[in-house]
């Protein structure tokens, strides 16, 4: 049976989230990512895997090195469901502080 991860569960962890936000300005190759955490190299490797099969990363073939770099599609596409439930919550903590300040000044 094969499985397809969810893109949600692969950012919910840091070390993936750390990922993304060191390839976002350019492509970098496994060891060179590696080399930002004090994890064994399969285990980013394994994190990479991830990102890659959820599609938020892509890889290019540069003679014998691999390149990650940023799916700014996938990205965009996530950041675009996200920002409804962005807005409500802004909403509802406006709302919040407009009452919480009321009650400061009522003291």
């Amino acid at each position: 049976m094969n499985l397809r991860r969810d893109v949600f569960q692969a950012i919910a962890d840091p070390t993936r989230r750390a990922i993304l936000l060191l390839v976002a300005t350019q492509s970098m190759t496994a060891g060179a990512i590696a080399a930002n955490f004090d994890t064994a190299r399969p285990t980013v490797s394994k994190h990479l895997s991830i990102l890659t099969e959820c599609e938020l990363l892509q890889q290019t073939q540069s003679g014998r090195e691999v390149h990650y770099h940023i799916n700014a599609k996938k990205m965009k596409e996530v950041a675009d469901f996200i920002e409804p439930f962005r807005k409500m919550w802004d909403d509802r903590f406006d709302k919040l502080e407009a009452i919480m300040s009321k009650y400061k000044t009522k003291k």
